[in-house]
C-alpha cells in the first residue's frame, strides 16, 4: 500500500502523544519507507502502526479520527483525481481505476471495490471488501473518507444519510454520533453509506475548470499504476487476494489464479521463479497476521484463529508453535 496513508497516520499518532521511535519499531517501517507517499509498505506493516498508534494514545478511535481529519489529496494523488473529477459518478470510478495507488487489498471476485447503487430504498454507496466482522477500522475508515471529504468541499449540500454496517458497534461507538453524524446500523449484511440523491441529479455536477489538473493527476497515477504492475511480484499479487479471505480458511489456488487474471499454472510458475509455492504464502500470512493480532493484543487466541481461518483453537495453537517455537500464551507471556 502506499506510504502516505502511513506517513500522515503516525504524524497524527505522535500529536496525540504517540512516541515516533516505538510506532515505527512495532510497524518495521523506517524514516525513509515514510519519506516519499507514493513508495509502497506491507498492509501489514500499516496495520500493526495502527495497532501501535492505538496502544500508545489509548484511543481506539484514532485511526477513524485521523480519517476525518486528514485530507486525501495530501495524502495520495488518488485524492487530487477524485478531487478534480467532474461528478460523485466519476470520482467513484477513478476511486476504482486507481485503489491499488492507495492499497492492494482487493474485493476479489466481487469486482470494483465501490459500486454508486440506485434502490427504491435510497442511492448507496456500496464496499464490496469482505473482511471480517472484527476488522472493521479499515471499513469505518473508508466511509469516514467518503463524509469527510464531501464535507469539507461542500459544507452546504447533505451527503450521508445513513449508514450500514456488517461490524459491531465498536470499542468507540459514543464517538460516532459526533463524526459521523448519521445514523448507524451495526451488524448489518453489508457496507454501505447512503447519499443524498441530489448528487445524482443533473446539477450534481462539481465546479467545472479542472480539467487540465485531472489530466495531470491521471497521467503521473497511471505512471504509478504502471511501474507497479511491473513491480509486482507473484507474492504480492496472492497476498493481496488472500487477505481479505483468511477467515475462510481454505483458500483454493485457482480462485486466486482467475481473480488475479493468470492461469493456475501461470500463477505456479510465477510462485516458483519467486522459490515459493501457494501454501508457502499463505502459511507465511497467516503467521505475521498471526503476530500482529496477538502482538496488538486486542483479540483473544480463539479470536485470532477465526480471523486466520483455522477450523478449531487446537490446530491454530499447533500452527503457532511450528512457527514460532511457542504457544500463543506462552508467546504473549515473552514479549510482553
Amino acid at each position: 500500500m502506499a506510504a502516505g496513508f502511513a506517513a500522515a497516520l503516525a504524524e497524527f499518532a505522535v500529536e496525540r502523544g504517540a512516541d515516533r521511535a516505538y510506532l515505527l519499531q512495532a510497524s518495521g517501517l523506517s524514516e525513509a519507507d515514510l519519506s516519499d507517499q507514493d513508495n509502497r509498505i506491507p498492509v501489514s506493516s500499516y496495520q500493526a502502526l495502527i495497532a501501535a498508534g492505538i496502544k500508545e494514545t489509548g484511543d481506539t478511535a484514532l485511526l477513524l479520527r485521523h480519517t476525518f481529519e486528514s485530507e486525501l489529496q495530501m495524502i495520495s494523488v488518488v485524492g487530487q483525481i477524485v478531487h478534480t473529477s467532474a461528478s460523485l459518478a466519476h470520482s467513484i470510478e477513478q476511486l476504482n481505476r486507481y485503489i491499488r495507488l492507495m492499497t492492494d487489498v482487493s474485493p476479489g471476485s466481487a469486482g470494483d471495490r465501490y459500486e454508486l447503487l440506485q434502490t427504491p430504498a435510497g442511492l448507496w454507496i456500496v464496499d464490496h471488501l469482505i473482511a471480517p466482522a472484527t476488522e472493521y477500522l479499515g471499513t469505518e475508515a473508508s466511509f469516514a473518507r467518503f463524509i469527510s471529504e464531501f464535507r469539507r468541499s461542500f459544507p452546504d449540500v447533505t451527503f450521508a444519510i445513513e449508514m450500514e454496517v456488517t461490524y459491531a458497534a465498536p470499542p468507540h461507538v459514543a464517538e460516532y454520533p459526533d463524526l459521523f453524524r448519521i445514523p448507524v446500523r451495526f451488524e448489518a449484511p453489508r457496507n454501505a453509506l447512503r447519499i443524498d440523491p441530489v448528487w445524482v441529479s443533473e446539477s450534481s455536477d462539481f465546479e467545472p475548470g479542472h480539467a487540465y489538473a485531472f489530466g495531470v493527476f491521471t497521467r503521473h497515477a497511471d505512471a504509478l499504476l504502471k511501474d507497479l504492475e511491473a513491480d509486482t511480484t507473484a507474492r504480492g499479487l496472492v497476498e493481496a487476494q488472500i487477505l481479505p479471505r483468511l477467515h475462510e480458511g481454505s483458500i483454493s489456488m485457482d480462485g486466486v489464479a482467475r481473480d488475479v487474471g493468470m492461469s493456475r499454472q501461470t500463477l505456479y510458475r510465477r510462485l516458483k521463479e519467486e522459490g515459493l509455492t501457494f501454501g508457502e504464502v499463505h502459511d507465511d500470512l497467516r503467521k505475521r497476521m498471526a503476530l500482529d493480532y496477538l502482538e496488538a493484543q486486542k483479540v483473544t487466541v480463539n479470536e485470532t484463529a477465526y480471523l486466520l481461518g483455522f477450523s478449531e483453537a487446537s490446530s491454530f495453537v499447533r500452527a503457532f508453535k511450528r512457527w514460532t517455537g511457542h504457544s500463543p500464551t506462552a508467546y504473549l507471556s515473552k514479549v510482553a
